[in-house]
């Protein structure tokens, strides 16, 4: 992925927006950083877009903001000259869309058959929109459709919201979702900026997901870690399972030898380790890059924070 791409997979939800007053456009957009979605697809609906994003690029610079709904050669042209990073598009339309690549800008066109998908990867392109996502078979057809294309990744958006983004966001090869339930219209009309935050914050808390996975204990030598884990199994039927490093009794971690924290670790799960991550980091914590393992496809999957708790070290871990 492009780094461009590896923001989108680290935010997770890209906030899609049609905003009538540009007045608006930098209360809204602190309020979307400040609920942990620092992200926003402006839509060339309104005469506002263009000097929203435009606002949005020069008073809130840690926002990544692109344009939606980019129809002519004319708005993409006004959309990157505000400051978009991005632009999306409703539908495929090759002579916008090679416009826009030509001028080097990130752009993802709409798309929702298997030809519109193909002629997108003909231009090189290897992530898109699908849209509109519910209507055009949802996340079911998005598996069906990753098998013949391998190398493809999907934006959803249409009809995702908070009951169904889990089932999109679990895919692994959904790079973000679009969605409007947090910026509704007569909410940016009514100046909501706190409403606005907290309906991000409760979007992040289901996206990151996050629950104990597992607790490791440091045990000195192989001889204890084993005798600890049948201990466990005695007491409570946890059955006992022996790995390189360590043996299981349940979700217990028995470490062969001492491994990373005084006492232990602690593995915190979540769907989305880049996307918590980026939310934690944001919060002011810190992680120990050394630490950190990929998926195949260069996912990150687990890595360890700086700092300890109680002397056990906590890491995230990604769940399916």
């Amino acid at each position: 992925m492009t780094e461009l791409q590896k923001r989108f997979f680290s935010i997770g939800i890209i906030p899609v927006i049609a905003i009538d007053d540009a007045e608006k456009a930098v209360p809204l957009a602190r309020a979307l950083v400040k609920g942990g979605l620092p992200a926003a697809e402006v839509t060339f609906r309104t005469a506002a877009a263009e000097e929203a994003i435009r606002r949005i690029v020069a008073e809130v610079p840690d926002m990544l903001v692109g344009a939606g709904t980019v129809l002519t050669k004319e708005q993409a042209d006004r959309a990157i000259a505000a400051g978009s990073q991005f632009i999306v598009s409703p539908g495929f339309n090759p002579e916008i869309t090679r416009y826009v690549l030509d001028k080097g800008v990130v752009m993802m066109p709409g798309t929702a058959t298997p030809g519109e998908m193909e002629q997108a990867m003909s231009m090189g392109l290897d992530v898109v929109k699908f849209f509109p996502a519910e209507q055009n078979g949802g996340v079911a057809k998005l598996k069906a459709l990753a098998g013949p294309y391998t190398n493809l990744r999907w934006m959803p958006t249409g009809g995702v919201n908070t009951k169904n983004m889990m089932d999109y966001l679990g895919f692994d090869r959904i790079i973000a979702c679009g969605g409007t339930w947090m910026v509704k219209k007569d909410l940016i009309e009514g100046e909501q900026w706190d409403e606005i935050t907290r309906i991000c914050k409760e979007a992040v808390k289901t996206m990151l997901g996050f629950s104990l996975a597992h607790v490791g204990i440091n045990a000195a030598n192989k001889e204890e870690a084993e005798k600890a884990a049948r201990m466990f199994e005695t007491l409570f039927g946890f059955a006992v399972k022996e790995g390189n490093s360590s043996f299981f009794a349940g979700d217990i971690e028995l470490m062969k030898e001492p491994y990373m924290g005084k006492n232990g670790h602690i593995a915190i799960g979540t769907p989305d380790v880049p996307a918590a991550k980026a939310e934690l980091e944001a919060r002011g914590f810190t992680f120990n890059d050394a630490t950190a393992k990929f998926k195949a496809d260069g996912t990150l999957n687990a890595i360890y924070l700086t700092d300890e708790i109680c002397g056990f070290a906590v890491h995230l871990v990604g769940k399916k």
